[in-house]
C-alpha cells in the first residue's frame, strides 16, 4: 500500500492545491521576500497573499513548461515586476530568467538551486530549497518526480526530437544524479498528485520525504538499471489529451490576462441570443450543472461536464480545440467559476452563458431534451429479462479490475474512436463508476445522432451495490 509518511514541517512554505487539476503551486515567503512556483491562472490570490504579509513577490519559478494547466507566471509578472525563472534550456517567447544548472536564487534567508532534470521536457527544472545555514529543506519536483511515479516522457519527444525511450533515458539519469543523493529527510513537493494525466500511478497525497520515495517509488529503486527503469516507465502509456500541446504553446508564448477572459465569458444572453450565438458561431453548448439536473431537461445537442466532477480535465480531453467557442449552461451565481475553470486548461473562448440557466430556456419554449435513466436496481431487472447490450465508459484500468461479464469497453476518454461499435436499432446501457462520466458519454453519444441509450445512474458501485454478477476483483497494482 503506497502511503506517506508524517512530514516534518517548514515554515513559510504553503503549497496550494487544486483537486479539479490534481496540481499543486507553492507560495514561499521568507524576510518579506516571496516565491511562487508553478502559479496557477488566477493569481490575485498569491498577490493579496503577499500584501497580508507585507512582503514582495521577488521570483516566479516555473518547473517546465505545463501541459495539462496555464500557469499564471505571465499574468503574475505583469502585475507584480517579479522575473520568471525557467531551467536551461527554455525558450520562452517573454522575458524570463533562463537559469544554469546549479544557480541560486535567495529568497529572504533562504536559497533557492535550480536543478536541471530533463526527462519529462528538455526544459524539466527541480528547484531546491536551503535553509539560512544551507541545509537542504525541500524539493520542488515540479513533473519530475511525483509520489509513487515520474512525469511520462512522451510529451515533449516531437519538440525535441527525441523517443520517449531517449527522455526516459535522460529522467533516469536526472533522478539519480539530482534527486536521489539528496538527504532522506528532504520534503517532496511535487507538481501533480493522483489523477493527473502527467503520470500513471500517483500516491493520494501531495507531500512526502524523499526517504519515503525511496523505499515506495517504483522508479527509485536503487538496483535498477537504466533498461529497466526505461521499460517500466514508458508501459502502459495512453495517449495524452488533446489540449496539452496546446497549452504548452500559451504557456511558452502567452496568454490574455484572465480579467479579460471572465469578462468576455460572464455575456448574459436570453434565450433567443444563445440560441443566435450557437447558429452563428459554432459554439459547443457546454452544460456544467449536476448530472441529474442534466439528466431530467437540457438543451438539445449540448455536452454535460459537470464542475462538480474533474471538469476542467475532461474538457480538455472531451472538447480538445482551446479555440473552440463555447457558451455555458450553468446554475445561477456559478458563472464566473465556469469561466475561470476553463480557462485554467486554456480554453478561453466562452462567449457567453445563458441568462436564467435551464428555466428559462423552458420558459421561452424551445425544445428540451432529456436522457432515459435508470437505477442499478431497474438496470438488474432488466438484464433477467431481455438481452442488452452494455457499455462500460471507465478507464481501462477500471474495467480490467471488474466489470459486467459482457460489457464492452468504451474508455470515455476515447469514445469518439468507438462511435460506430454503438448500436443504432436497439437499446442499450451505458455506464461508469459512479454516474457522473456516463451522462458525459450520453451527451456526447446523443450529440452525435445516438438516442437509443439508457444511463444506469448509480454507476458501478451501484452495480455492485445491487447484486448484478461482475468479475471477479484483480489489485490493480497486478495489471499491466
Amino acid at each position: 500500500m503506497n502511503t506517506a509518511q508524517e512530514i516534518p514541517s517548514f515554515k513559510g512554505i504553503e503549497q496550494i492545491y487544486t483537486g479539479c487539476l490534481a496540481q499543486g503551486a507553492y507560495y514561499i515567503e521568507n524576510n518579506g521576500e516571496v516565491a511562487i512556483i508553478d502559479p496557477l491562472r488566477e493569481v490575485q490570490p498569491y498577490i493579496d497573499r503577499a500584501v497580508k504579509d507585507n512582503a514582495k513577490i521577488k521570483y516566479i519559478f516555473e518547473t517546465h513548461f505545463h501541459a495539462d494547466f496555464v500557469s499564471g507566471h505571465v499574468t503574475l509578472s505583469k502585475k507584480t515586476g517579479a522575473p520568471i525563472v525557467y531551467g536551461p534550456t527554455a525558450n520562452p517567447s517573454f522575458d524570463a530568467i533562463i537559469a544554469e544548472d546549479g544557480q541560486e536564487f535567495k529568497v529572504g534567508d533562504l536559497t533557492i538551486v535550480a536543478l536541471h532534470t530533463p526527462g519529462h521536457t528538455m526544459e524539466s527544472t527541480t528547484y531546491l530549497l536551503k535553509d539560512k545555514n544551507g541545509k537542504d529543506i525541500a524539493i520542488f519536483s515540479g513533473d519530475t518526480l511525483f509520489l509513487g511515479d515520474v512525469g511520462r516522457p512522451d510529451l515533449a519527444q516531437k519538440a525535441a526530437s527525441m523517443t520517449q525511450e531517449e527522455l526516459a533515458g535522460m529522467l533516469y539519469d536526472s533522478l539519480r544524479t539530482k534527486i536521489m543523493p539528496l538527504a532522506d529527510d528532504v520534503i517532496v513537493y511535487p507538481a501533480h498528485g493522483a489523477g493527473s494525466a502527467c503520470g500513471k500511478n500517483m500516491m493520494k497525497e501531495t507531500v512526502d520525504t524523499l526517504g519515503n520515495q525511496k523505499k515506495m517509488n517504483y522508479a527509485l529503486r536503487a538496483n535498477m538499471t537504466k533498461e529497466e527503469f526505461v521499460k517500466e516507465v514508458t508501459d502502459g502509456l495512453a495517449p495524452p489529451p488533446l489540449y496539452f500541446p496546446l497549452n504548452v504553446k500559451m504557456n511558452k508564448e502567452g496568454y490574455d490576462d484572465i480579467e479579460e477572459v471572465i469578462e468576455r465569458g460572464t455575456l448574459e444572453l436570453s434565450p433567443d441570443a444563445f440560441e443566435t450565438a450557437a447558429n452563428e458561431t459554432g459554439a459547443v453548448v457546454l452544460d456544467v450543472r449536476h448530472q441529474n439536473d442534466f439528466v431530467k431537461a437540457h438543451i438539445p445537442r449540448s455536452i454535460f461536464i459537470g464542475l462538480d466532477g474533474g471538469f476542467a480535465p475532461w474538457v480538455g480531453a472531451l472538447i480538445g480545440d482551446t479555440e473552440q467557442p463555447i457558451l455555458l449552461v450553468t446554475d445561477p451565481g456559478r458563472e464566473e467559476e465556469a469561466v475561470t475553470r476553463l480557462s485554467r486548461v486554456g480554453f478561453d473562448k466562452t462567449i457567453g452563458y445563458l441568462k436564467g440557466g435551464i428555466e428559462s430556456w423552458i420558459k421561452s419554449g424551445k425544445e428540451v431534451d432529456s436522457i432515459k435513466s435508470i437505477s442499478a436496481e431497474q438496470f438488474k431487472k432488466d438484464l433477467e429479462s431481455k438481452e442488452i447490450p452494455v457499455f462500460d465508459v471507465r478507464k481501462e484500468g477500471e474495467y480490467a479490475s471488474s466489470h459486467i461479464a459482457k460489457a464492452h469497453l468504451t474508455p470515455l476518454d476515447f469514445l469518439n474512436d468507438h462511435l460506430t461499435e454503438f448500436p443504432s436499432d436497439k437499446d442499450f446501457y451505458v455506464h461508469c463508476a459512479g454516474g457522473y462520466r456516463s451522462v458525459i458519454a450520453a451527451s456526447i453519444l446523443k450529440s452525435r445522432g445516438i438516442h437509443n441509450l439508457i444511463d444506469v445512474a448509480d454507476g458501478f458501485a451501484g452495480i455492485k451495490k445491487a447484486g448484478i454478477p461482475v468479475t471477479a476483483e484483480v489489485c490493480p497494482s497486478t495489471l499491466k
